[in-house]
């Protein structure tokens, strides 16, 4: 007998918290923004380097038992299980309208005793027309379900009744012809990256070093690798620009006791003028134009926290401001004030960074206006939010609203705005994370931590990392999330990675060889393997993959200023030139799947050293293999049959797959 039912599905949620009392462990290394040195750590961009955000880390949950994933009815997903008893045929598949190409894209079955099964997301309360094909060819209705309706070509299609459930999943809101879920990020330093025209560098800023200084990248400089093809041939289709803002020429002290410039963009004076330094609007506006000529979304960094104190808007509107004396209160971020609650969203990061206050409607209509105009003058596909704890949530809220009215009502395509909240905390991260309200994602801070414990320093077993998965598995409802493992708040990667890391802890801000004693390129190939792997489970799971600039060459590098180094263009080592051509692979493997960028995730063996885990979209399925160890392992559990790597091009048969030392396979199905 055939039949037809509904099963749920339980995903972890999102944990909801009141504004007001969200406990935040920040432990951002904003050394872009606030003068370095404490010892502690910030809780995300704009303040002097060095300046310490706050309190543990951790990668904490909710605290609760989390229900499903918050978002709009049209986004709900409820799992449903096909069935079909088997005949003769030797495959079977469901097809139906459930998806835009659900009619194309069958979903394959699997026969379990004498029936057919799959399970299938459909639209919540929404009616579904579906068919069953057996062998690739026959079309038949189900023969167990009575209620059929006209398929508009002399026969009949099964229907079922719309459909809700008590666990559901959400999918990301869709607006345009790109799906940000396809999306490969590289965080373009602008300053550090490449210097396309020297006669906009500018003098030095008087008293600082050169690794805290102005060191002449542009968009002149991006212009020319945009043109010549280096993102595409990595695999990269957005760009995330450094603040384009104009920032002060003055400098600022770090606790460390060195002082810095505002190379970073934190430190904006003008929020209508672009950094001269970097360029012109025009130019602005030319690198975005090149870069949708060549299939690139580009997405710019905003900083609305604060301004600097040499501003206009600050002399000129004090009170949109929050007073650094309040009431006698010495309120600087974790001198005075605390880096959270009602006082992280009022601090000031360092003495010289007034602290919008955004409870003031006329300030907050300024700062969102001012986003705005950014997007609408620029071109720009979508924002990297700095720092979004540290603001009224009706900022964002705000935003969000404005963007729909408009930018997407004129351009019809979504707008993706990604925020930074640097913490293990998920359910602080979580809290931020709503497509049609607040953002459409956050950096995934926990992935990094979980990543660099178990595939880098190696402190933490494969089952840890397969058990920190199966948690994050949908954890962030309909949220697209960027996920990575470096950025320019942390040390460089190459070196957790080394065969002996420079730094066991993952949350190291790397301080400690920041000026002196620097670490230097890593000799031995194992530390480019390592990174790979990291990179390979990147680009196998949903999420927006991110590239910081110099890490698909293994770019060296202790904490900041240390880990901004100017991009090495030649020069480059073995084990540099592996990691670029596995990264430019990668991407490649992942933009022909869209198993790795939008599909479910089955683990099939684990062990302290390999985890085997299967992608499904659809009729779309990869097997990835992973093995961290340092000698070759044979990884158990991967379906019978016969396989190729995507990666090398080799024939593999399951169950049981040979994987050198350090290395991954992404297999499909001959």
């Amino acid at each position: 007998m055939a039949r037809l039912n509904l099963i749920a599905v339980f995903l972890l949620g999102l944990a909801l918290s009141l504004a007001g009392t969200l406990a935040c462990s920040d432990v951002t290394n904003y050394l872009s923004e606030i003068p370095p040195g404490t010892g502690a750590f910030n809780p995300g961009g704009g303040g002097p380097p060095g300046y310490g955000y706050g309190a543990t880390y951790g990668t904490g949950g909710s605290g609760g038992e989390p229900g499903p994933p918050q978002c709009d009815d049209e986004l709900k997903r409820c799992a449903t299980i096909f069935t079909l008893a088997k005949g003769s045929e030797q495959t079977a598949e469901v097809r139906g309208d459930w998806a835009p190409d659900g009619w194309d894209l069958g979903m394959p079955m699997t026969l379990e005793g004498d029936t057919w099964t799959a399970e299938v997301d459909v639209p919540w309360d929404v009616a579904v027309q579906y068919k069953f094909v057996l062998d690739g060819s026959t079309w038949i209705i189900d023969p167990d379900n009575p209620t059929q309706v006209d398929d508009g070509e002399g026969g009949f299609n099964s229907l079922l009744a719309g459909q809700t459930c008590e666990e559901w999943t959400c999918v990301p809101p869709l607006l345009g012809d790109f799906d940000w879920r396809d999306a490969v990020l590289y965080f373009v330093f602008v300053d550090r990256f490449l210097d396309g025209n020297q006669s906009n560098n500018g003098s030095p800023v008087s008293g600082v070093e050169t690794p805290a200084n102005f060191q002449g990248g542009d968009w002149a400089g991006v212009i020319d690798k945009i043109e010549e093809g280096y993102f595409t041939d990595l695999g990269v289709n957005t760009l995330w620009l450094s603040v384009p803002a104009a920032n002060t020429n003055a400098s600022g002290l770090g606790t460390d006791g060195h002082m810095y410039s505002a190379y970073h963009g934190y430190w904006p004076t003008d929020l209508n003028a672009t950094q001269p330094r970097f360029g012109s609007m025009q130019e602005l506006i030319d690198l975005v134009d090149a870069a949708h000529q060549r299939d690139l979304k580009v997405i710019i960094d905003y900083a609305m926290n604060h301004v600097h104190v040499d501003s206009p808007v600050y002399s000129q509107h004090q009170d949109w401001f929050w007073p650094l004396d309040n009431n006698g209160q010495y309120c600087v971020c974790g001198q005075g004030c605390s880096w959270d609650g009602a006082e992280g969203r009022r601090c000031w990061f360092t003495d010289y960074l007034p602290d919008f206050n955004f409870t003031v409607q006329a300030a907050r209509d300024y700062s969102v206006n001012n986003a705005i105009q950014w997007a609408l003058d620029t071109g720009v596909d979508g924002f990297r939010l700095d720092a979004v704890k540290h603001i009224e949530d009706a900022w964002l809220t705000d935003l969000r609203a404005k963007v729909k009215t408009d930018i997407e009502a004129v351009t019809e395509q979504h707008f993706y705005m990604v925020g930074e909240t640097f913490t293990g905390n998920k359910s602080t991260i979580a809290y931020y994370v709503d497509p049609s309200t607040m953002l459409d994602g956050q950096f995934d801070f926990p992935m990094r931590n979980a990543l660099v414990s178990t595939l880098l320093i190696r402190a933490a077993s494969m089952q840890d990392l397969d058990n920190f998965l199966s948690d994050n598995d949908g954890y962030y409802g309909a949220g697209i999330m960027s996920t990575f493992v470096g950025n320019h708040d942390v040390p460089r990667s190459i070196h957790f990675a080394q065969d002996s890391p420079v730094w066991s802890d993952p949350w190291a801000d790397g301080k400690n060889l920041a000026w002196n004693n620097k670490p230097s390129l890593p000799g031995q190939l194992s530390a480019f393997e390592r990174v790979a792997n990291a990179f390979a489970v990147l680009f196998t799971l949903p999420g927006v993959p991110l590239i910081y600039y110099g890490d698909e060459v293994g770019l060296p590098g202790a904490g900041d200023p240390d880990n901004r180094r100017f991009m090495q263009w030649s020069g480059y080592t073995a084990g540099q030139t592996f990691l670029r051509d596995r990264i430019a692979t990668l991407a490649s493997i992942r933009a022909d799947h869209p198993a790795l960028r939008r599909g479910s995730r089955t683990t099939l063996s684990v062990t302290n050293d390999t985890l085997a885990y299967r992608m499904n979209e659809a009729a779309d399925e990869v097997v990835v293999v992973i093995n961290r160890g340092d000698g070759s392992a044979n990884v158990s559990g991967v379906p019978s049959g016969s396989y190729t790597d995507e990666i090398d091009g080799s024939a593999h048969n399951g169950p049981d797959i040979s994987v050198p030392a350090r290395s991954a396979r992404v297999l499909v199905a001959n």
